[in-house]
């Protein structure tokens, strides 16, 4: 599958929607366990692991999903295919040309001019 095609476009944006998803299950987590060791009757510690190794487990899902778009963004280059740099780099060439034949026209001109001192 194409990395620009619209169809890998969409796939990468419900995976992160997914992230996304997942990001906010990890913020409720914590926050029960916050609520958890607020708890005047002392942490439940069953309660404790459960939620912690849940959020550990999304943590990480979330950093490989993440590393992975990352790379297929990298790998994605919206202008591989634009020729503006080449189209610039050719005008500036023009103008370059331009100049230094306007250039030689003036030192013909000046060549021109002394040869009609000198006859």
């Amino acid at each position: 599958m194409n990395a620009d095609s619209p169809q890998s476009q969409n796939t990468s944006l419900q995976r992160l929607q997914n992230v996304e998803k997942r990001i906010v299950r990890v913020l409720e987590l914590a926050g029960g366990v916050m609520d958890e060791l607020a708890n005047s009757a002392g942490p439940r510690k069953e309660l404790l692991n459960n939620q912690c190794g849940e959020f550990m487990q999304l943590i990480k899902d979330i950093q490989v999903t993440l590393r992975e778009e990352i790379k297929s963004a990298c790998e994605y280059r919206p202008f591989e295919k634009c020729d503006y740099s080449a189209r610039l780099s050719s005008e500036i060439s023009c103008k370059k040309l331009e100049y230094v034949s306007s250039q030689l026209d003036k030192m013909k001109e000046t060549i021109d001019q002394y040869q009609g001192f000198s006859e």
